[in-house]
């Protein structure tokens, strides 16, 4: 079992930014990548980041690039998405995710899924 839990969401005006963590235990050695996605209000789930345990090589989807940055702390089993220049549309609950398959932007790569932290962005 792997559990994973997001913090650090809340309401910021656009501009402004957040960062969001996500602390993974138990059987966190299963997996070996981790991910970000985001689902706004009757929109489906979308792919916002990933990263992977050894070597912290990332993707990003392109709606996000050079604003967010994710990053990793193998040590606390910990990853974070620094969220910069935020936009009313980046306005979204958003999940972490594990799983094992690199790089992937597919939401059904990842076996492993956090209950969501809110990230309200006003104008």
């Amino acid at each position: 079992q792997v559990q994973l839990v997001e913090s650090g969401g809340g309401l910021v005006q656009a501009g402004g930014s957040l960062r969001l963590s996500c602390a993974a235990s138990g059987r966190t050695f299963s997996t070996s990548v981790m991910g970000w996605f985001r689902q706004g209000a009757g929109k489906e789930r979308e792919f916002v980041a990933t990263i992977t345990w050894s070597g912290g090589a990332t993707r990003y989807a392109d709606s996000v690039k050079g604003r967010f940055t994710i990053s990793r702390d193998n040590a606390k089993n910990t990853v974070y998405l620094q969220m910069n220049s935020l936009k009313p549309e980046d306005t979204a609950v958003y999940y972490c995710a594990a799983g094992n398959i690199y790089y992937s932007s597919n939401s059904r790569s990842y076996d492993h899924w956090g209950q969501g932290t809110q990230v309200t962005v006003s104008s």
